[in-house]
């Protein structure tokens, strides 16, 4: 099974508003079933525009990939340059960001990879994200902010913030205070939320007296270099997540 199966098999049974706080690729917003009240906030705004691109117009951003440079070092730096700039519509940095992710190492948007990769063939998947997308509403807004913004006893987080140790990947920046921020944050909600974070010693004490689970993940920047490389997946939570697992034990059995 994989981690984002574990992670939405560990869900409440019942809420009305479910919020991705840390939404980045949507990794588990595009796996989960749909729902009525769906919130993908992310703090990097060239990846709240590319996803707003994707709901709103698929076929434009798919039009502007057709049209730019193909997958080379020069071009790959060139449009990194593109980007910093700022330069042009809102459709054009889409898809600039798109090649940019698409071309980098790791999807990390520094480096490039140097590997092939036909751009045509993430349309289809675009069209299908266009459609997953229609009914989400798509917030570009500091984390703290969104779950304050949405907290009621029905609301359900998930959240996959920077792992500690790792912030400097992370153009938009996140630092110690921030980790002590959202564990703050998270002790003051009326709702439920489920955390993602490395395993490690500092965020095992950082949140003592939450409810910790140890699961391992493939690393797959590792696989490049060590085939089956893993490394240990702390989910913390406020909540029962058994209730579902027992739940669906129990419909399967009878």
């Amino acid at each position: 099974m994989s981690m984002r199966e574990l992670i939405v098999e560990r869900f409440p049974l019942s809420y009305s508003k479910y919020i991705e706080v840390f939404g980045g690729a949507g990794w588990v917003l595009f796996h989960k079933q749909r729902e009525p009240f769906e919130i993908y906030n992310d703090y990097d705004s060239r990846l709240v525009n590319l996803f707003r691109c994707v709901r709103e117009r698929p076929e434009e951003l798919i039009a502007a990939l057709d049209n730019l440079p193909l997958n080379a070092r020069q071009e790959f730096h060139a449009l990194r340059q593109r980007m910093k700039d700022g330069v042009g519509s809102d459709i054009q940095q889409a898809a600039d960001f798109f090649r940019i992710i698409r071309y980098s190492y790791g999807s990390k948007l520094r480096t490039y990879s140097a590997q092939p990769c036909d751009i045509s063939s993430f349309y289809p998947i675009i069209r299908q994200a266009h459609r997953r997308l229609k009914t989400v509403v798509i917030e570009n807004r500091d984390f703290e902010s969104c779950i304050r913004q949405y907290d009621s006893p029905d609301t359900f987080y998930y959240l996959d913030p920077p792992y500690y140790g790792t912030e400097d990947f992370y153009d938009a920046g996140f630092t110690k205070a921030d980790h002590q921020r959202l564990r703050d944050a998270l002790g003051n909600v009326c709702g439920k939320w489920l955390l993602s974070y490395n395993s490690c010693n500092w965020v095992r004490e950082l949140y003592a007296g939450f409810h910790q689970e140890e699961l391992t993940r493939v690393n797959n920047l590792g696989l490049t270099f060590h085939a089956g490389a893993e490394y240990g997946e702390l989910l913390i939570d406020n909540y029962d997540t058994a209730e579902r697992r027992m739940s669906i034990n129990q419909t399967t059995l009878f």
